[in-house]
């Protein structure tokens, strides 16, 4: 073979240029794009079917392919091409009534599709997460992890699959699993499966700090309904929702161990900058203080890091428990208030007051005598952020969400009675210098963003309408775009429609 000399600079930069072709969809290759996280605009949009059409997505980079979650009358994974984001095309499917289990959430690493089912034969049983290639839909892995997985996702690294497996009881409570949380090791496709009985003999301190086990549990650790997850950048720590029990689980991924339950307490309305609008039945848009509480109850959840501390972020969405044998929702005009408290309980209950506002009907007797000391309702109507180290809260954006969009004219006084906007997606991604915020608002039919570099002062920057429900919040960053755009993707299950929005260059 006849011998090249090149220079030690020459072979530098070639095996530079080898690195960066071969970088994985989850890694960073160096790119630089000045882009202005406060003008984001729709570019491209497509709807793949009807309500619940368009529930999550993933994306891949090696193909430049979309994978949604569509349960819109049938039970399977579109595919959409998004080479050119403007216009995105439906491609292909992946059927998985052949794997008895209905997707519930999506992730991608590396070329490899990650689908959350849970049981189609017997919804309390075991679900599975089921591997495919992202290029050809080939299977490549069954594996089974606990009840009712809702949510999946990729560790940084790609070594670890998680999910939250929310283990709801059946309609009549005689089945009700265990809600757990599995971690899967992809070199293996070993699974470890965790659940929250070591932490039942914490019930009562944990109650106290505002987490919440119902009155008809049949156990702590049944009690426990995992949510959604997110992982630390160093794929070393994870923090899970817990969302109708009021929480946030933290899991050691090394140990394989939840390490921590944080209660998260309850928001106090009865301020000027909490004010909420709690009628649909008072011709009107009014934000006005009450003597109300809310449970933060967080669906999404994401996390950044800011001078070496972690960060998480909640969507603080509220959640009921409505099944045959307990339901915990009431309207507050049909529960009964404790007059030395509630002089004014009469006037209160009028429709066009608090009477229509849905409390929880097992809380804020707090002196067992039978009527309501204090009132409690579902969701915080917010978006707050939490020290990752402690639990406790940094920053919680008190009425701004329901007030931007009752600006922007998307806010739906129909549900002032209930949860507002409902914050339901968030996720942080980094612009340039800037940490961003996204949260999407499912019944605002919006999302918006926040400029969270200093957690503890975010500054809002926009709101931008969006598909009916928004569901799913993707951010695909410029370093990891096939486009070297940053771009999100917003998937929103009540018109099944996928828009992708892109912001300006300064």
């Amino acid at each position: 073979m006849k011998k090249l000399t090149i220079s030690l600079l020459t072979a530098l930069f070639i095996m530079t240029s080898c690195d960066n072709n071969e970088k994985s969809n989850n890694e960073e290759p160096e790119i630089s794009v000045n882009e202005n996280a406060a003008s984001f605009k729709e570019i491209g949009s497509i709807t793949i079917g009807g309500a619940g059409a368009a529930e999550i997505s993933a994306y891949d980079l090696k193909t430049k392919r979309l994978f949604t979650v569509n349960n819109s009358g049938v039970n399977q994974i579109d595919v959409i091409d998004i080479t050119d984001p403007s216009k995105p095309a439906k491609i292909g499917q992946i059927d998985l009534t052949v794997y008895q289990g209905a997707a519930n959430s999506v992730a991608v690493f590396d070329g490899k599709l990650a689908v959350a089912l849970e049981s189609t034969v017997n919804k309390q049983g075991n679900g599975k997460v089921v591997i495919f290639n992202t290029s050809d839909y080939s299977l490549i892995k069954q594996v089974t992890v606990g009840a009712l997985p809702d949510m999946i996702a990729y560790s940084p690294d790609g070594k670890l699959i998680m999910t939250a497996n929310e283990g709801e009881p059946n309609t009549d409570y005689s089945q009700d699993p265990n809600g757990t949380i599995s971690i899967i090791e992809t070199s293996t496709y070993t699974v470890t499966t965790l659940d929250f009985s070591s932490f039942s003999s914490q019930a009562a301190t944990l109650k106290k700090d505002g987490f919440r086990i119902s009155t008809f549990a049949k156990s702590f650790a049944q009690d426990i309904e995992p949510e959604y997850i997110t992982i630390s950048d160093d794929s070393k720590m994870a923090w899970v929702t817990l969302q109708e029990n009021n929480g946030v689980a933290k899991v050691d991924l090394t140990a394989k161990t939840i390490t921590a339950i944080y209660p998260l307490g309850l928001k106090d309305y009865n301020s000027a900058e909490n004010a909420i609008d709690v009628s649909d039945k008072d011709g009107k848009i009014a934000f006005n203080p009450f003597k109300v509480k809310g449970m933060y109850m967080p669906d999404a959840i994401s996390h950044f890091t800011a001078n070496n501390v972690p960060y998480f972020v909640t969507a603080n969405e509220g959640d009921s428990r409505e099944y045959t044998a307990y339901s915990d929702i009431k309207r507050m005009k049909d529960m009964k208030l404790d007059v030395t408290v509630f002089p004014d309980a009469a006037t209160l209950k009028l429709d066009t007051n608090l009477g229509r506002l849905n409390l929880v009907v097992d809380m804020g007797d707090t002196d067992g005598d039978g009527d309501l000391d204090e009132m409690v309702s579902f969701g915080a109507r917010s978006f707050s952020i939490w020290n990752g180290n402690t639990g406790k809260i940094v920053y919680d954006s008190k009425n701004d969400v329901d007030k931007k969009t009752n600006e922007l004219g998307t806010y739906d006084d129909n549900r002032s009675d209930d949860k507002g906007s409902e914050p339901e997606a968030v996720t942080v991604a980094k612009i340039g210098s800037q940490t961003i915020l996204f949260v999407g608002l499912e019944r605002s039919d919006a999302f918006m963003t926040y400029d969270v570099t200093n957690p503890a002062s975010p500054q809002y920057l926009q709101t931008v309408k969006t598909g009916d429900a928004p569901e799913g919040l993707l951010y695909i960053p410029a370093s990891k775009s096939h486009t070297k755009r940053g771009l999100l993707i917003v998937s929103s299950e009540g018109d099944g429609t996928i828009k992708i929005y892109q912001p300006d260059l300064k």
